[in-house]
């Protein structure tokens, strides 16, 4: 059949949201089939990944696996065996159709670029109608994300307290921690959490 397989490695996982995503999903996946059989998720996760890339998302309106190779995927059950995908004699289907979804494959992923980015407009068009913004003032208590590597990726990514010193133009904001040393730099909203305690 002249399938050959290439494995690779992410460098830095972690700045790619889609690999995390997908690797979020896969992991639901696998506690789902595992229940108390926790040590046995190797052998689960062939299938946890064949249903991730045979599966439509409803972002793109395509599965990944019709992304990569322009056609849907089949078992290898239907390859040996015939079957109403694979027979040419149904429905006036012949053997260049599979040349026909290569050719049609960059504008499959054209339209699934189209509607992965209108996807992400509403959703930032839905998130933008529930912000409130809120400005914040001297004397104000706030956390401030940390900079740098925190070292744990269950660490905390907040530190303080810290007490908002002066408010300088649009958004920025001099801190100084609660025994009253002076932060270094302003720093922006953003980057900035209301500290409740």
């Amino acid at each position: 059949m002249s399938i050959q397989r290439r494995f690779s490695s992410v460098e830095h996982p972690q700045t790619n949201g889609q690999a995390e995503s997908a690797n979020k999903v896969i992991l639901r996946g696998l506690k789902r089939r595992l229940f108390e059989a926790k040590g046995a998720w190797l052998d689960e996760l062939p299938v946890v990944i064949w249903s991730y890339k045979t599966t439509q998302h409803s972002t793109t309106g395509e599965t990944p696996f019709r992304m990569t190779y322009g056609a849907d995927a089949m078992l290898p059950v239907e390859i040996n065996n015939s079957s109403w995908r694979t027979a040419p004699q149904f429905e006036g289907q012949n053997p260049s159709n599979m040349a026909v979804e290569l050719d049609l494959l960059s504008e499959t992923r054209d339209e699934a670029r189209i509607r992965k980015s209108a996807m992400k407009q509403r959703a930032a068009a839905k998130y933008d109608t529930k912000v409130r913004p809120r400005a914040m003032q001297e004397g104000d208590l706030v956390l401030k994300k940390r900079t740098g590597n925190t070292g744990n990726k269950l660490d905390s990514i907040w530190e303080g307290p810290y007490r908002i010193l002066k408010v300088s133009g649009k958004g920025g904001y001099h801190l100084e921690s609660l025994d009253g040393r002076r932060v270094p730099r302003s720093w922006n909203a953003a980057s900035l959490r209301y500290y409740y305690s």
